[in-house]
C-alpha cells in the first residue's frame, strides 16, 4: 500500500488526546500562580464553584483540542518540492518548507504517545530558532514513510514504505543496528561524566524548594541558630567532608538516573548512507543523521572513561542561532574505540588524523591564572578585611590555589590545534579532554584577531565559523595562523561541496 503525501491529510484521530493534554499543560503553565493561590486558600473556596469551574475548563480545552485536530493538515507539493503544514483555530497559519532545506527529521514518542501508540514528527531546517514543522500524532508507519520522503534529495522520487523493514523482490531486508550501547556502558557513562550538570540541577532544585518552603511556611531552611548549634558540636572540616560525600552520592544517583532514562536502548543503524539513531526509556526519540549535514564532531573522554574503554561523541549539525546550538547537538554516549572509528568512517569516509600541531603561547596560562586565581583571592581578602568573620575561612585559600592551579596547568597542556589537509582538530580540556573536528569545506567564515601589545610577540587568535557553531583558538603564532587562513580561504572558494 502506497502512502500518498500529495493530498492534505490529518493526524491520527486518537491524537486528540495528545492535543488535549498539551493544551491543558499550556493552560496550567499560564495560570500556575493563580492555581497556587487557590491551593493555599482551598478551605475558603466554594467547592461547587470549583467543581463547575473545573468541568468548564475541561470542556473548553476539549473543544480547543478538537479544533486543533480538525484544522491541522499536512502534505507534500511534488511539483514545487515543498512540505506544507496548515494549522490554527482563529488565526490560520500555513508553513511552507523547501525539501532541500530540511536538515533533520526527528521521530519522538512521549509516555502519553506511547500509551496511545502514536508518534511525533519534528522537521528542522537551519532557518529558525524552533522546529519549523511539528506533527504531534501519526502512526509509526506513516511517520517512517514521511521521514524518508522529506529527507529524499532527488526529484520526483516517490517513497512507499509502510514498514520499518523495506522489501526487495518480496524479501524483507532487515536493517540491524551496527552499534548498540549497552546498559553497562550507560552505567559507566553515568558514574564518570556530567557531574557539573547534575550538581547544578541539584542546587537549582534545592534552592527553589527552600524558597517555596520559606514562602508557604514562613520557616527558613537555613536557620542561623541551627547552623551555629550544629557547628558547635562538630568540627568544620569533618562537617564539610560529610556534606561533600553526601552531595557526591546524590549527584551520582541523579546522573545515573538521567543518563539511563534518556539514552536507554541506544541503537545506531545504517540507512541509505545515513545513521538512524533511536533511544529513550520514557520519551523515545528517533532521528536521522546525514553525514553531509554534519558540522562539528566532538569526541571527549576522561581518565576513568579511558580505562573503561568508553567515550562520548557529540555531533552538531546546521543551526540558526546561539540558543539552539546546544540543543541541536546529537549525543552518542558510551561507545568504545572501535565503534567510534566506525562512526567517523561513515561521517568522513575516513578516520581524521592529527597533523601539524599549533601550541598556544605561555601567556595564555598567565592570563588564566590572573583571572581564575588572583582576582578571586584579591576580592575575598578585600571583603574579609571589612568582614572579620570571613577570615575564619582563609585556611581554604591554599587548597583553592593548588586545585585551580592544577586545573589550569592540565588545561594549558592539553590545549592544541591540529591541522592536516582535510581536517582541523581542536583539543582542549583539563579533566574531560575533547577533540572538536571540522572539515575545511564546512567553514563559512574565518576571523583573526590580535591585540596591539601582541604584535611584537607575533601571537593572535583564530575563530572558525560554521553553521553548527564556532571553534576558537587563542594566542597561537600569528604568522602561521595567517598562512593557514589564506590556504583555507582558497580551498573554500574553489570547493564545489554542496552540504546545505
Amino acid at each position: 500500500m502506497e502512502i500518498n503525501f500529495n493530498t492534505p491529510q490529518r493526524q491520527s484521530s486518537i491524537g486528540i488526546v495528545v492535543m488535549f493534554f498539551d493544551t491543558l499543560r499550556q493552560y496550567i503553565k499560564a495560570f500556575f500562580p493563580l492555581a497556587v493561590i487557590w491551593l493555599v486558600n482551598f478551605d475558603k473556596i466554594n467547592k461547587l464553584y470549583l467543581v463547575l469551574g473545573t468541568i468548564a475548563v475541561v470542556l473548553v480545552v476539549g473543544v480547543i483540542a478538537f479544533l486543533k485536530y480538525k484544522n491541522f493538515t499536512f502534505y507534500i507539493h511534488d511539483e514545487n518540492e515543498e512540505f506544507i503544514i496548515s494549522e490554527g483555530i482563529f488565526n490560520k497559519t500555513i508553513t511552507t518548507i523547501q525539501l532541500d532545506k530540511i536538515q533533520q527529521v526527528n521521530i519522538n514518542q512521549s509516555l502519553l504517545q506511547r500509551i496511545i501508540n502514536v508518534y511525533e514528527l519534528e522537521v528542522d531546517t537551519a532557518g529558525g530558532a524552533n522546529k519549523e514543522g511539528k506533527i504531534k500524532a501519526v502512526s509509526h508507519a506513516l511517520a517512517l514513510s514521511l521521514k524518508l520522503r522529506l529527507l529524499e534529495n532527488e526529484k520526483k522520487i516517490k517513497v512507499a514504505i509502510v514498514s520499518e523493514n523495506p522489501t526487495e523482490n518480496g524479501t524483507v531486508i532487515t536493517n540491524k543496528p551496527f552499534i548498540s550501547i549497552s546498559f553497562i556502558s550507560l552505567l559507566k557513562v553515568g558514574i564518570t561524566s556530567n557531574y557539573l550538570k547534575s550538581f547544578s540541577l541539584l542546587l537549582l532544585f534545592f534552592f527553589t524548594a527552600s524558597d517555596y518552603i520559606n514562602k508557604f511556611t514562613g520557616h527558613d531552611v537555613f536557620n542561623d541558630g541551627d547552623i551555629e548549634n550544629y557547628v558547635s558540636k562538630s568540627t568544620i572540616i569533618s562537617s564539610l567532608l560529610i556534606f561533600m560525600l553526601f552531595l557526591f552520592g546524590i549527584v551520582l544517583v541523579i546522573n545515573l538516573f538521567r543518563i539511563v532514562v534518556r539514552y536507554f536502548d541506544y541503537k545506531i543503524t545504517k540507512q541509505k548512507g545515513s545513521l538512524l539513531l533511536s533511544f529513550g526509556l520514557i520519551n523515545t526519540k528517533s532521528t536521522i543523521l546525514k553525514p553531509e549535514k554534519v558540522q562539528i564532531t566532538t569526541i571527549s573522554r576522561n581518565y576513568f572513561q579511558k580505562k573503561m574503554n568508553i567515550l562520548e561523541m557529540k555531533i552538531k549539525q546546521a543551526t540558526s542561532g546561539e540558543k539552539t546550538k546546544h540543543n541541536a547537538a546529537i549525543d552518542i554516549p558510551g561507545c568504545n574505540q572501535l565503534e567510534k572509528d566506525e562512526i567517523l568512517k561513515l561521517l568522513f569516509h575516513k578516520i581524521p588524523q592529527k597533523g601539524y600541531v599549533m601550541r598556544p603561547n605561555f601567556r595564555k596560562i598567565g592570563f588564566s591564572v590572573f583571572l581564575i586565581i588572583v582576582v578571586p583571592l584579591v576580592g575575598f581578602f578585600s571583603i574579609a578585611s571589612n568582614v572579620p568573620e570571613l577570615m575564619e575561612f582563609a585556611y581554604i585559600t591554599p587548597y583553592f590555589v593548588v586545585f585551580a592551579g592544577l586545573i589550569l596547568c592540565f588545561g594549558y597542556r592539553n590545549y592544541r590545534l591540529f591541522i592536516n589537509n582535510d581536517f582541523i582538530i581542536k583539543q582542549s580540556g583539563a579533566w574531560d579532554i575533547s577533540d572538536e573536528i571540522i572539515t575545511i569545506e564546512k567553514i563559512q567564515a574565518i576571523t583573526t584577531s590580535q591585540l596591539f601589545w601582541h604584535k611584537r610577540l607575533n601571537i593572535g587568535s583564530l575563530t572558525m565559523h560554521t553553521a553548527g557553531g564556532n571553534i576558537t583558538f587563542h594566542l597561537g603564532k600569528f604568522d602561521k595562523i595567517n598562512e593557514y587562513v589564506n590556504l583555507w580561504l582558497y580551498e573554500i572558494e574553489t570547493s564545489n561541496s554542496n552540504w546545505m
